[in-house]
């Protein structure tokens, strides 16, 4: 069996040397989309959504057909930005943000900069605690909450930019604020090694009208449409100024969602006709399963596609190789490092399987079949459409070997000896006020009830 929880050695500090010596240290800028499923982008077969720009990324580089995040943003969000499992680092669900703390997790922009990089933090924070700042970051602009648009809205009155809150004017679109921050820092930095965490506000609810929404228009569903057209509007114009900058050819740009498509949306976000199981706030196959997308000019060979298997937390060493970074000496690192097979210098990946976890719930998956904590087995030949619950006396042999294979990765893991979702969250709210308190508000809020995840789901 391969190792489960691998750590820094010799041999990935000369891998990540490698990877870097054959040209300058590129740029790097990871979009991540939020409540952005595969059934709202076009590429992946999206019957209701066009995403012209999105879809010309993967067309000029690699899109991932099996990419899983977790079924919540903090938790995602952790996983991208620090390497480790949640039952390592504790974030294990939206309002446990506070376990993390830079004495005991080291952040992406802390293992780039010895490298040379300089670093913003662009967007949404609300669930990782502290400020960018306090992680390493040499820039950043924040907002509160998730989904902010207009300062219309209640948390959307101000944001903050490097420690100093500032006012949302009237009429002023946050989402293009933020492009303006990202393009500035680009435009200042452009002679030395960038990384930019963009952490997009769409299409986060509050589903609102976009500065392109056609006057008058009512219908909540075409809003929502107009908020994807209007994220890969915005992904467009930040590939046209890499362009102008003449620094598109050394920067790769990386796209995820931070988890799937939220509820009130997930029924109309078919692909290719047909419904997707599961969705934001479920550990159904759509929970986890995100759009990704890698494209950087003359590194990455265009129109690619894959079904190897990745994580989020896969892209904390793989950045680290791709910049010739060290990782931190003596952490147990749970990504793995892909740089070899996103450059076309090597075939075989690195995964296996994938560990998702959200709350008390986690699966273990391969690309085949699913086993989850409570020994539930299901078939995911058909995913993402369909994930039968394969019976608990089965004889087929193919099932009998996979759990027996998925169980002994989870027997590695351990998950339940970590730190764990217990009852209260780890910030002592009661759940049931918290979610009655958000009640109303709709799933894209983030702290849904899982509804037991694949057991009580089907």
């Amino acid at each position: 069996m391969k190792s489960i929880a691998p750590t820094i050695t010799c041999a990935l500090l000369l891998a990540a040397s490698a990877v870097a010596a054959g040209s300058a240290r590129p740029n790097i800028v990871f979009i991540l989309a939020d409540d952005l499923g595969i059934g709202n982008v076009s590429c992946y077969g999206a019957d209701n959504f066009k995403t012209p720009n999105v879809d010309a990324l993967a067309q000029g580089g690699l899109r991932f057909e099996q990419c899983h995040a977790a079924p919540v943003c903090g938790p995602t969000r952790a996983l991208l930005m620090t390497g480790r499992y949640a039952f390592r680092t504790g974030m294990t669900a939206n309002t446990s943000g506070n376990l993390l703390k830079p004495d005991k997790e080291i952040m992406m922009p802390r293992v780039l900069k010895p490298a040379g990089y300089v670093t913003a933090q662009c967007g949404k924070w609300e669930q990782l605690p502290l400020q960018p700042g306090d992680w390493g970051f040499d820039e950043y602009l924040r907002f509160k909450g998730s989904g902010v648009y207009w300062n219309t809205q209640k948390d959307a009155k101000t944001y903050t930019v490097n420690g100093k809150e500032v006012s949302l004017r009237d009429g002023e679109y946050m989402p293009d604020r933020m492009h303006n921050f990202v393009v500035d820092f680009i435009a200042r930095h452009k002679e030395q090694p960038f990384y930019v965490y963009y952490s997009l506000s769409h299409v986060h609810g509050d589903i609102l009208p976009t500065p392109d929404t056609a006057p008058g228009t009512t219908d909540p569903f075409v809003w929502f449409q107009d908020n994807v057209a209007y994220m890969d509007k915005l992904v467009g114009k930040l590939v046209a100024e890499l362009d102008r900058l003449k620094l598109r050819e050394n920067t790769l740009i990386l796209l995820a969602g931070d988890n799937g498509t939220a509820s009130p949306w997930y029924r109309r976000s078919t692909v290719h006709g047909r419904a997707l199981s599961g969705h934001k706030v479920t550990m159904l196959e759509c929970g986890a399963l995100v759009p990704c997308i890698a494209s950087w000019p003359g590194k990455i060979a265009g129109g690619q596609v894959t079904k190897s298997l990745i994580n989020i937390c896969d892209f904390f060493p793989t950045l680290a190789a791709i910049a010739g970074a060290k990782l931190p000496a003596g952490v147990t690192i749970d990504g793995r490092d892909f740089a070899p097979q996103l450059l076309g210098r090597s075939q075989a990946w690195p995964r296996d399987w994938i560990f998702v976890h959200w709350r008390d719930h986690w699966f273990n998956r391969d690309s085949a079949w699913k086993l989850n904590d409570e020994n539930k087995l299901f078939d995911m030949r058909n995913a993402p459409f369909a994930e039968p619950l394969v019976p608990a006396d089965t004889r087929d042999e193919a099932a009998i070997a996979a759990r027996r294979r998925l169980q002994a990765v989870l027997d590695q893991l351990n998950p339940a000896g970590g730190i764990l979702f217990k009852g209260t969250d780890q910030i002592g709210n009661d759940p049931a006020k918290t979610k009655a308190k958000k009640a109303g508000k709709g799933a894209s809020d983030g702290e849904a009830n899982p509804g037991n995840a694949n057991a009580r789901d089907q």
